[in-house]
């Protein structure tokens, strides 16, 4: 049984969080075994070595941190390990544990070997992780009670479970509490072949007629991230109900695409505007954060949490101690001639 509290969704086409347009359909393709899991494949095999020794011993799993770029799986992976263990799951966000008894009440509604499963879990309050180290050294919680001088702590113990934490910033996890999952594994972004995988698996749950070509299309512009894969097939479906016979090609995909302004790397108008005036409005940079984005009209938390991982790993933006500067690799691919002014007080541009 999975049960679901407090999700932020993101408004981009290709963004990688959630959204409400995924709505029930995401929830639909994910697959429910390793076996029908695209991808990750050394994770996948270390974690069904883990799950099957823990059968075996009739024990939990360890403690399980899941951490990587958002919309690769990770609430997906969750699941299978529950379902490959035959638990139930319980899944949470870290934001929803507000109060440590918040915590506790979800410890104790467990049973035997079932999974927890928090989500962005580097969110959780101090007060809240204090609780959580007990409970998963020894399975046991401290409860205060009454205030003051006639405060007392209860020790209750909890039946035997898994905790499953998923982080896109493993780095903001505290030392005691990273060091208390006996599993780490990072997913990694996909390939384009993996993509066209999933994109034709989903076609089918969907009933939605797709050529290998426009599946291609398609993983080619997903930004090496499932979610948004998934979410482009759903989109490129209207225009081929509308424009075409019903079918995704890989014409269709492409003008379908082209039409929501996502380019053949998955840069969308925001990657492009903002890549346009580092270029054009300050001479390929360096800028600093808050004054591209003002000039741009955005956020600077957007730029620096949404735009700039992908740009960085397509070799576009350059990070130096003087701002941010757009390398040769944008220029070409935005149509400009390449001039070397981006670089900062050592000569050096860092990725």
């Amino acid at each position: 049984m999975i049960q679901t509290e407090d999700m932020e969704f993101a408004p981009r086409v290709v963004s990688p969080e959630n959204s409400p347009e995924d709505g029930d359909a995401e929830i639909t393709l994910r697959p429910q075994t390793l076996n029908e899991y695209i991808g990750q494949d050394k994770v996948k095999e270390n974690l069904a070595i883990y799950i099957e020794a823990a059968k075996r011993r009739c024990e939990p799993l360890d403690h399980v941190l899941l951490y990587g770029p958002p919309g690769l799986g990770k609430t997906t992976l969750s699941a299978i390990i529950a379902h490959e263990l035959g638990v139930n799951l319980r899944v949470t966000t870290g934001p929803a544990i507000e109060k440590p008894g918040d915590l506790v009440s979800l410890l104790t509604s467990l049973s035997d070997n079932d999974v927890l499963f928090i989500d962005e879990i580097h969110r959780l309050s101090r007060a809240v992780e204090e609780i959580l180290y007990p409970a998963l050294e020894d399975r046991v919680i401290d409860i205060i009670i009454g205030k003051g001088p006639s405060a007392r702590s209860i020790r209750m113990d909890l039946k035997p479970f898994t905790l499953i934490g998923a982080t896109t910033r493993a780095g903001q996890l505290s030392a005691p509490l990273r060091d208390r999952f006996g599993v780490i594994q990072r997913l990694e972004l996909y390939s384009p072949e993996q993509l066209t995988d999933i994109v034709r698996r989903s076609a089918m749950i969907l009933g939605i007629p797709c050529e290998a070509d426009g599946a291609a299309e398609i993983a080619g512009r997903a930004r090496g991230t499932p979610r948004i894969a998934n979410r482009l097939l759903k989109r490129v479906r209207d225009f081929a109900d509308v424009m075409g016979n019903g079918q995704i090609t890989k014409q269709i995909a492409s003008i379908a695409l082209s039409r929501l302004e996502i380019d053949a790397l998955g840069l969308d108008s925001l990657d492009r505007r903002m890549l346009d005036m580092i270029i054009r409005g300050y001479g390929g940079g360096p800028v600093g954060l808050e004054t591209l984005a003002s000039a741009i009209g955005e956020e600077s938390v957007t730029l620096e949490d949404v735009c700039e991982p992908f740009l960085m790993q397509l070799g576009f933006l350059g990070r130096t101690p003087r701002g941010r500067c757009a390398t040769k690799l944008a220029y070409e691919h935005l149509g400009y001639k390449f001039t070397d002014t981006a670089q900062s007080d050592d000569g050096q541009m860092t990725f």
